[in-house]
Formats: structure tokens, C-alpha cells, sequence
């Protein structure tokens, strides 16, 4: 039986999990909430891993709000960068290897093809600034960590483009969403049952576990602007959606243009498939306008 135990578990991915885990038989998860642990205090870390023995640490805990990052910078890098210090001290002492899950903000988004786990690494924001050099520390003092990087992430629970899209669909008659950045949705899902897979045939000696960086999206390619077209209209809704430039929706923090991922190590690595990002949409919108509907 493998044991995990994992942080920010009230989060999209955290959510996920959770709901995967009553139909996982071969693994034993502990759930912890940003409420239960603190990962920016070494001695809740401590705590939570001292005498459990655990496997695994999947680490689903994040400072995410890309823009507030840019003025709270304490509050994002405590979590982002120093937490990890902590995590990797802590888990390397109790041997326990780390699942740590990280960003496509941490590339420059100026590429013209899609992004290797070796191509330089230049955020532009102090946010994917704070989540590479998180990733630096944790590997620094647990060299037994995967580090998955991921983007544009959804989910039927909280706070997400699919659910702004579908709440602001039935308010307004017309949106306006930026056409000029190109990126891979992923349904929280799909990266929460690739996990769980991946540690399933690492444990029955199908792969080996074998640290390092990985990238992980779903298939295909799309751009905000085509994302909203398509939630829109598998939910029938009658809101127009415009493109518009990035230029005319300034935000305080430079997203990337491109942040397109390359994800043949992974799947070569782990034997695993990646569904397409229109099919896992379609899955998402089916749970969501169910409850819609329930409701």
C-alpha cells in the first residue's frame, strides 16, 4: 500500500484527488488543507510527516493569484519559494519523496514551439519567479522529486476561466477575451489521475520513479479567446464572445504569449496518455452545468 499524505488539499487539484481517492485501492492518501497545514512552518511540516511513514508528499499547496503576487510579494514567495526549503529538508529526513506541482509562468512565454523541461527558464512575473525558485530549493535538499509543470488549470471545484466563463456567459451578452495568447488548457483531473497512475506502475515496477522536471497539459493548442468560444457554446450559451488584444486588457502581471509545453517526457517516461483538451472540456462542462441544473 503506498501512503501519501497531500498539501492544499481544498484547492482545484487537491479537490480532484480526493474525489479519485474512494476508487484508488492501492493507495492510502491523507488530505491536508492550508487550514490543517501551514507548509511555510517547518515545525507543521514536521508534525505532519513525523512516525506516518509516508511514500509520497504531494505538494498541491500555492500562492496563485498571479497579479496580487506582484505587490504581495511576501505572502507569495513564503509559499511559492520558502515553503519548499521546508519541504524538501523535512521530507528528505523522513524519506519521503515529493510530487511538487508547478507552472508554465516559469518560461518566458516568447517561444515559437512548444516548451521542453531544458528550455531556459526567464519568468517574467514575481509570481513564475517565486514558483522557479521554489523548485530550485526543493530539489536542492530532496534530489527525489518530480516536478510537474502545468497550465491554464480548470476544474469543476474552485475559482477558474471555465467557471468565470460560464457565470459571466449568463450575465452579460457579450465578452471580450484576449486572442493573442496561446497556451494548453488541463483539466485538474486528468493531471490528479495521471499522478495516480504514474505511482500505481512506478509501485508495481512498470516504470521506474524518475526525478526531474516534467511537463504536463492537456493535448492541443488554443488561445483564451477560442477556450471561451468553445465553453460558451457547449453550454448553448447565446453570449457573444470578441477577441481583443492583450494590449486592451492590461493586467499587472505579464502572462505569457505562448506557454505551449512539449510533454514527450512524460508520456515516454511513464507510459501515459493525455487526453485531448476539447474531450476533458466536455467532461468538466458535463459535471458543472449537471450541478447547474441539480441546483
Amino acid at each position: 500500500m503506498i501512503k501519501i499524505l497531500v498539501t492544499g488539499s481544498n484547492g482545484q487539484l487537491g479537490c480532484e484527488f480526493k474525489k479519485l481517492a474512494s476508487h484508488v485501492e492501492d493507495i492510502s492518501f491523507t488530505f491536508a488543507s492550508s487550514a490543517d497545514l501551514d507548509i511555510t512552518q517547518p515545525d507543521q511540516v514536521e508534525a505532519a510527516l513525523n512516525g506516518q511513514d509516508y511514500h509520497y508528499l504531494i505538494n498541491c499547496a500555492a500562492y496563485t493569484a498571479v497579479d496580487k503576487a506582484e505587490t504581495e510579494r511576501i505572502k507569495a514567495f513564503a509559499t511559492n519559494s520558502e515553503a519548499l526549503n521546508h519541504i524538501g529538508q523535512k521530507c528528505r529526513y523522513h524519506n519521503t519523496r515529493v510530487i511538487h506541482i508547478s507552472t508554465d509562468y516559469v518560461y518566458d512565454g516568447k517561444a515559437w514551439k512548444p516548451y521542453t523541461e531544458d528550455a531556459s527558464s526567464l519568468p517574467e512575473s514575481y509570481y513564475g519567479q517565486t514558483k522557479l525558485l521554489g523548485e530550485k530549493k526543493l530539489v536542492e535538499h530532496q534530489p527525489d522529486t518530480i516536478i510537474l509543470r502545468t497550465s491554464w488549470l480548470y476544474s469543476s471545484f474552485g475559482n477558474n476561466f471555465v467557471k468565470t466563463m460560464l457565470k459571466l456567459g449568463n450575465q452579460r451578452e457579450e465578452l471580450r477575451v484576449v486572442f493573442d495568447q496561446l497556451g494548453s488548457p488541463t483539466y485538474a483531473e486528468d493531471l490528479a489521475n495521471a499522478v495516480i497512475t504514474m505511482l500505481q506502475k512506478i509501485n508495481t515496477g512498470r516504470v521506474k520513479f524518475t526525478p526531474g522536471i516534467y511537463n504536463y497539459s492537456n493535448e492541443g493548442v488554443t488561445s483564451w479567446y477560442d477556450f471561451a468560444v468553445n465553453i460558451l457554446q457547449q453550454a448553448h450559451s447565446t453570449c457573444r464572445v470578441l477577441p481583443i488584444s492583450s494590449k486592451e486588457y492590461p493586467t499587472a502581471a505579464p502572462r505569457p504569449y505562448y506557454s505551449v509545453m512539449d510533454k514527450t517526457k512524460i508520456k515516454k517516461q511513464f507510459k501515459i496518455t493525455i487526453p485531448h483538451w476539447q474531450a476533458s472540456l466536455e467532461k468538466c462542462l458535463a459535471v458543472l452545468l449537471h450541478e447547474e441544473i441539480e441546483s
